[in-house]
């Protein structure tokens, strides 16, 4: 293996090298996705997300290994929160930012962050980050949505685990939507099918994706979109010439599930086809209908999900509301390197208490899971 070495655009890679080492499973971290955050504006230094991209190489000098970074002079639109840490830290006289960030940018989906064609590559990547960390005077590394393996990984190299909870749904080998519901107690599944009733009336309902998906569809999205972005973040994070990078480069991936009412679109979710999942990402509006964000981003992702015979749909951070639609509470994880001893030590005692109570609010909510109870 070769030493480390950073670059700053995913486009300094050839794709094909890139995706060797990211693997097929997971869209967000292959190249099409990254190198299109990157060159629509979207990830960029500018917008406060440098690239900086971690590799080491074989003796061939190709990627053996690569780890997806970004410079970071803020924590905004990344879902695991530690303003409090950067807050804590300025009072007592540190600089917390600029920071590494290994993640997908706006993106909390669980997947690999150590990219590694080569097994070896893993521990000489997270020493890159390790490194970065001094070399580059940064106040921490944070690796956000890993994979219980990545987990072993950090953990192993003594690095602080955080554990989160997102609700995913699980296909237990449903043949159809009523399949599912014959799953759930008799309430939850009348409350289900009231809710569909309302949500689609009057309502056309498309699942778009592939050589289907147009310019027009993507300009209808993007309005939807913004009206999100402005009302939740301020602004939106993604740029319009982001959907049409991600529509040109990986459409067999991407299905778009828009509600049209008289002719007219009103209502859109966006979703990233994995190989045994079905990411939801994006939702937005400009008419508000009773159920029907429930409707386009929870039923109609099943419906699809069953119908391409994947394991789950993973909806995004947050959201207890889902929990009685079937999508039940799951750990995730992100792994912490913090240099100055005073706030590693602080940040450690934090993240152990915090642990804990994730754990019983997981316990806890999976009581009121919507399912049928034996006996």
């Amino acid at each position: 293996m070769d030493a480390a070495r950073l670059i700053t655009s995913a486009t300094e890679i050839d794709p094909a090298d890139w995706d060797a080492c990211a693997g097929s499973g997971n869209p967000f971290i292959s190249h099409a996705f990254i190198s299109a955050l990157e060159e629509s504006g979207s990830a960029v230094a500018e917008a406060g997300w440098g690239p900086a991209h971690l590799l080491v190489d074989d003796d061939d000098g190709r990627p053996a290994g690569i780890l997806p970074g970004w410079f970071k002079s803020h924590s905004q639109g990344e879902y695991v929160f530690d303003h409090g840490w950067a807050d804590a830290f300025e009072r007592a006289g540190g600089r917390y930012y600029p920071k590494l960030q290994i993640a997908v940018p706006f993106t909390p989906v669980p997947g690999p962050r150590l990219l590694a064609r080569d097994p070896r590559a893993v521990p000489a990547l997270i020493g890159a980050a390790e490194a970065a960390v001094a070399q580059f005077g940064l106040s921490s590394a944070h690796a956000t949505f890993l994979t219980p393996e990545d987990v072993v990984a950090f953990e192993a190299a003594g690095w602080m685990i955080r554990t989160g909870q997102q609700f995913h749904w699980t296909n237990r080998g449903y043949v159809d939507f009523d399949a599912f519901l014959a799953d759930l107690a008799s309430r939850k599944r009348k409350a289900i099918r009231r809710e569909r009733t309302a949500a689609l009336e009057g309502i056309e309902v498309e699942h778009v994706s592939g050589a289907a998906l147009t310019e027009g569809h993507w300009d209808a999205f993007w309005g939807f979109y913004q009206d999100t972005g402005s009302r939740k973040w301020g602004r939106p994070y993604l740029t319009r010439r982001f959907f049409s990078l991600l529509s040109e480069r990986m459409a067999d991936r991407v299905l778009l599930i828009l509600a049209k009412q008289d002719g007219r679109y009103i209502a859109g979710a966006l979703n990233l086809i994995g190989d045994d999942a079905l990411y939801g990402r994006y939702w937005g509006c400009v008419e508000d209908r009773p159920f029907l964000h429930f409707e386009l981003c929870y039923y109609q992702a099943i419906d699809a999900a069953i119908a391409r015979g994947l394991q789950r749909v993973e909806a995004g951070a947050q959201g207890e509301h889902k929990l009685a639609r079937g999508y039940l509470p799951t750990p995730t994880w992100s792994a912490h390197y913090i240099a100055h001893p005073g706030l590693r030590r602080a940040v450690g005692d934090f993240l152990e208490a915090e642990r804990n109570a994730v754990a019983q609010e997981i316990e806890l909510l999976g009581e009121y899971a919507p399912f049928k109870r034996e006996g």
